[in-house]
């Protein structure tokens, strides 16, 4: 095989996965081919949590420096009862986080953590990104991959060694040669939206609840995430309700949220009108039985492997996870298919841990009386050693892991 067709990446999607691999392999010396369906990279989403087990790899990608002027480093955790307000438990972040963990916990704007990734990857040479292009198709043989990509009416053949699937929980590199969808509706739906923090609303949040913790209103109906983004300008709002089957994506009369707020103290009783607008993202998981690799020429990461819900606040930090572990591996393993099995090995325990966590947070932020009492009761006996929880996920390093993992096998 040639030296370029042996070193070169395809990857679809140029979302955070997607992103955080073209680095991740181009800095291991592989040539990367990044291919993004939409025509040009808008800001979406919301806001996003990246704990230490995060950000311990965009620090050695190089891409934290891109992204600090933006973040916001909160310090603590609190979790508040949404009917008065009060606190029930804080986890302490800021520099104990550093200290614990080995690396910061930040919140961001999910465009701000785009943005830092696309100006880290134009100082990559070997990085090419090419928007308003989907993988259509793929062959997957013994020295890779051909892969067939669709740019409007033309359609063009590349070669590759791997074939990356990083295009979120409806996968159209998961769907090759299976013809089926593994993504499937949870029943809940979140409401995001974003306000300044100088606003009226804004104001009147930030006298319920401190300006530098994540806080996390907690009631059976509903549970609220607000946390500041852009440098602190602003508030990113995410609720979570149950859902109605066959709700779309996009903007919402925000009608079910107020209901479900109703009872609660101000400004969360009228929160729902007075943050509106609100975009409606009806939640969904990846059926966790299908396989993220193929025996040779490709792989998922990301939501394209196992988007869950975001109950945990690991969405994120799973695809980032993923990212860096497969390019390590494949970097360091001179057959393919050998390092694609290694990167399921390392990366399902994990993910299936993080999952569990945030099935249980769910049952514990809409917690009913009186299981909500003892919850309370155990939280508030424990506080001083919540931190401790964390360490398995927080501490967790994915290039160590995936290191520990070639050493097995040398």
């Amino acid at each position: 095989m040639d030296a370029s067709r042996s070193r070169q990446i395809v990857i679809a999607g140029a979302g955070i996965a997607g992103l955080t691999a073209a680095i991740a392999f181009a800095r291991r010396g592989f040539s990367v081919q990044l291919y993004e369906r939409a025509p040009e990279l808008e800001e979406a989403g919301a806001g996003l949590q990246l704990s230490p087990n995060a950000t311990r790899v965009l620090d050695s990608l190089g891409v934290l420096d891109f992204l600090r002027p933006a973040a916001v480093r909160p310090a603590r955790i609190d979790l508040r009862g949404a009917r008065r307000g009060k606190v029930i438990a804080s986890v302490p972040l800021g520099a104990d986080a550093e200290s614990r963990w080995g690396a910061p916990y930040l919140v961001a704007h999910r465009a701000d953590l785009q943005s830092a990734l696309v100006a880290r990857a134009a100082r990559e040479h070997d990085i090419k990104l090419v928007k308003g292009a989907r993988v259509a198709d793929a062959a997957l043989h013994a020295r890779g991959a051909t892969v067939s990509i669709e740019r409007g009416e033309r359609i063009d053949e590349v070669s590759c060694l791997l074939l990356v699937g990083a295009d979120g929980v409806r996968s159209s590199v998961r769907a090759l040669g299976r013809g089926i969808r593994a993504d499937r509706p949870t029943g809940h739906v979140a409401w995001r939206t974003t306000i300044r923090r100088d606003s009226r609303t804004g104001e009147a949040l930030s006298d319920l609840m401190p300006e530098d913790a994540v806080t996390a209103f907690l009631h059976p109906k509903f549970h609220l995430v607000v946390y500041p983004v852009r440098s602190g300008a602003a508030l990113n709002l995410v609720a979570v309700t149950k859902g109605a089957e066959g709700q779309a994506s996009g903007p919402a009369d925000a009608a079910t949220l107020a209901e479900a707020m109703r009872g609660t103290r101000d400004p969360l009783a009228s929160l729902a009108k007075d943050a509106a607008p609100w975009l409606l993202w009806p939640l969904s998981e990846v059926d966790e039985r299908i396989a993220w690799t193929g025996s040779q020429g490709v792989a998922l990461i990301g939501d394209a492997a196992h988007a869950m819900t975001p109950f945990a606040a690991q969405g994120a930090a799973m695809a980032i996870e993923d990212a860096v572990t497969l390019a390590d591996l494949i970097a360091s393993r001179d057959d393919i298919p050998g390092a694609l099995t290694a990167y399921e090995a390392i990366r399902r325990p994990r993910v299936k841990r993080v999952v569990a966590r945030g099935r249980f947070n769910h049952f514990a932020y809409q917690a009913r009386w009186p299981v909500s009492l003892g919850r309370n009761i155990v939280l508030k006996l424990r506080e001083k050693s919540l931190a401790a929880d964390f360490d398995w996920l927080y501490g967790y390093d994915a290039r160590k892991a995936a290191a520990e993992e070639l050493a097995k096998t040398k």
